[in-house]
């Protein structure tokens, strides 16, 4: 199998290179991505979401809450981080962004973009960069299924989830409470698992000590 490039402008899941004349948010070849985040509008109301599709010029999201055309927003996006823009235009279940951003961070997203999307096409491992943050307090207690209750360690997290040393075994799809965050346990690896959480955390709790 052929891997991606979305700065050659291949084709990707059906999505044709846009027509010549196409508006300034259909100059990039948009790939579809699904990436956990949140978002912040302009009055600071922070939301969870998850992208649609993407290309290094905008970004369609699925979210509950709609903020109005032409408002600035500020996405936080799980292996791309921090990235803001305009509200271009409304959809069935969320909004589009036009992102503002330099040509430097233009080309910078058009990789990360590739590396997602080769990710999911080829089956390759998922990332461990800079999205994920080793806690400054890795002890942690788990509430497994809602009532039994045990002490782990937080090897790293991110917006998404969190790997944790844990020597108990469990099977996948158990829910797993982190600190006072609710997730579900998604994959083993020696000496623990990795949980992903039912909904993102927000920016704050991210940037600020990883305190569950």
């Amino acid at each position: 199998m052929i891997a991606v490039d979305v700065t050659a402008g291949l084709e990707l899941h059906g999505v044709s290179p846009p027509a010549r004349g196409a508006t300034d948010e259909r100059r990039h070849q948009r790939v579809r991505v699904a990436v956990l985040g949140r978002y912040m509008l302009a009055d600071r109301r922070e939301y969870p979401c998850q992208t649609v599709d993407m290309s290094p010029g905008g970004v369609r999201l699925s979210c509950a809450v709609r903020g109005e055309i032409g408002e600035r927003v500020v996405l936080y996006l799980e292996h791309i981080g921090r990235i803001e823009g305009l509200i271009a235009r409304h959809c069935a279940d969320g909004f589009a962004v036009q992102l503002n951003a330099t040509p430097r961070k233009r080309d910078k997203l058009a990789s990360q973009l590739t590396w997602l999307a080769n990710r999911e096409m080829l089956g390759l491992p998922e990332g461990r960069s800079h999205e994920r943050l080793v806690p400054t307090q890795p002890g942690v207690t788990l509430r497994i299924d809602g009532h039994q209750e045990i002490k782990a360690r937080l090897i790293d997290i991110s917006m998404s989830g969190a790997a944790i040393a844990c020597p108990m075994t469990l099977p996948l799809g158990t829910a797993v409470t982190v600190g006072s965050t609710p997730g579900r346990l998604v994959r083993y690896f020696e000496g623990g698992f990795g949980v992903q959480f039912l909904l993102p955390l927000s920016a704050d709790r991210f940037h600020a000590g990883m305190t569950l």
